[in-house]
């Protein structure tokens, strides 16, 4: 942190103070009414904490880091935004700085003998920030804050310092619990998330760049933002930096409404957007957490993808919403319910399902041999299919393992810009698909779409591909005037590509 002599500000106050003042700033109006973050401060303040978490390296691990950086705000820095930990200096200090600090304050590091011999120390590996859950030592904070941590540490606001126990972590959430052995402390007030206003005021309060118990506040900018994550974040113009991780972002009302989790920066520090974890999606977490360790979650077994307004115009569907299936796991809840690729999701439960992001979300809270209700949208209808929900295990990477498909015999390509061929009855089985065409050639509308070669048409339409003749049948009488919707199987997923077909003649 650069400090500016105190000298150069006096002098630039003396000149200003002999200037005239112009004749406008001597009238000007009283300035408007500006929220008083001071009892909200003092109301929850004592609540966040800060968390520092630690390795165990040996010296021969340690390298030598530049003069100037300390080891509190640098470390978190490194880790969070470049991936790598925070170089050690050859003493377990920072490049010559004295040493690095130990759990109790002093300057040295613990040591002792490590099994190959040499000295073990603990060395900071990152500072966050968290909450008091509860009076009887439950503290919230995010799990990438205590991600590989050997130890963590929890400071009070007045000093008290103690070693954590990690409870657990949901990666998916970014939601961490651990606890302290303490009784009687301040617990925050837990807000309701879905009683949030775009363009309230908001408080966060934290640690940033290891700086204890920082203040700053400014407006929610947005509700529900999807930034691709497991859940939609309330964003914020809020100052967040490395070191606010996990500290809570509060209402006027001194109640908690989100927990501090990611920035956009292209620099690695505040640029104006910032965004927080809502409340109740934590609070639900963290429940499961103190409960059994781990978060249990429902899956119905399905890849999706959004529902775009060119996909809905063409399928007739009332607005751009649900979620699109591009792939069913063979066996699975959705497989064993008749959902197929090529269906939108449009409700679970009754509830709509808005965007695609919505669906993980309401199934995965749904606990695991439910029996639930999917409505899908299929050939122009709806249609309720029940369906029992699985329990979701450790993710897995997608795998495919298909043949190439056969030379292609040369077909005229028709309005759509495509020619096909028939699929082998053995890749039909292989690909668990009752029927459709590999494309061969591409061009035209196809080509501006993105359709490649090899990809497979299961439907035109509502109309089911059995084979190349049913498909030139189907597409040999379209409309130039109207988008047709066309459902594409390429590798594991499937979707729905809308084109407009080409007049006789039309490239």
């Amino acid at each position: 942190m650069t400090i500016f002599p105190l000298r150069k500000f006096f002098a630039a106050a003396v000149v200003a103070a002999c200037l005239p003042l112009a004749p406008h700033m001597a009238s000007a109006a009283p300035a408007a009414n500006l929220p008083d973050f001071t009892d909200l401060v003092d109301k929850v303040g004592p609540s966040v904490v800060n968390i520092r978490t630690t390795t165990r390296v040996t010296l021969s691990q340690r390298g030598g880091l530049p003069p100037g950086m300390d080891n509190g705000d640098m470390s978190e820095f490194f880790r969070r935004f470049f991936g790598i930990p925070l170089p050690q200096g050859p003493q377990g200090g920072q490049g010559g700085q004295g040493g690095s600090q130990s759990p109790r304050g002093g300057q040295g590091g613990d040591q002792d003998s490590g099994p190959d011999g040499g000295n073990d120390s603990e060395q900071s590996s990152g500072v966050g920030s968290g909450f008091i859950m509860t009076n009887d030592g439950y503290v919230m904070t995010n799990a990438h804050v205590v991600d590989d941590a050997d130890s963590i540490y929890v400071t009070l606001t007045d000093k008290r310092e103690f070693k954590a126990k990690l409870i657990g972590v949901d990666d998916r959430t970014d939601v961490a619990v651990v606890k302290i052995q303490a009784t009687n402390l301040p617990a925050v007030t837990v807000g309701d998330s879905n009683k949030v206003r775009v363009g309230e005021w908001v408080v966060a309060i934290g640690s940033p760049f290891g700086l204890e118990n920082t203040v700053t506040a400014g407006i929610v900018s947005a509700k529900g933002r999807d930034t691709g994550d497991y859940l939609p974040f309330i964003q914020t113009d809020v100052a967040v930096n490395p070191g606010n991780s996990g500290g809570p972002l509060i209402n006027m009302q001194g109640e908690v409404i989100g927990i501090n989790s990611q920035i956009y920066s292209r620099t690695g520090g505040f640029m104006g957007i910032s965004f927080a974890i809502p409340i109740d999606e934590a609070m639900r977490v963290a429940d499961q957490l103190k409960t059994s360790g781990k978060v249990t979650r429902g899956r119905i077994a399905v890849a999706i993808g959004e529902v775009t307004k060119d996909v809905a115009d063409s399928l007739g569907l009332p607005k751009a919403q649900g979620a699109l299936v591009s792939s069913v796991e063979p066996g699975g809840p959705a497989d064993k319910a008749g959902i197929q690729p090529g269906d939108i999701i449009q409700k679970f439960n009754g509830v709509n399902v808005e965007t695609a992001t919505d669906l993980p979300r309401m199934v995965g809270d749904t606990k695991p041999g439910t029996k639930a209700t999917v409505t899908i949208w299929r050939k122009g209808a709806t249609r309720d299919l029940p369906i029992t929900i699985a329990e979701m295990q450790a993710d897995k990477g997608a795998k495919a393992d298909q043949k190439k498909a056969p030379e292609p015999k040369p077909r005229p390509s028709n309005a759509l810009g495509l020619s096909v061929t028939d699929i082998p009855a053995d890749q039909l089985a292989q690909l668990k698909i009752k029927g459709g065409v590999v494309v061969d050639t591409v061009d035209g509308p196809a080509a501006r779409a993105g359709l490649q070669k090899g990809d497979i048409i299961l439907r035109v339409g509502d109309t089911d591909i059995v084979n190349a003749k049913q498909f030139q049948d189907a597409t040999s009488h379209l409309d130039p005037q109207k988008m047709v919707a066309i459902l594409v199987r390429r590798g594991d997923n499937t979707q729905f590509v809308p084109l407009r077909p080409r007049n006789p003649g039309q490239k």
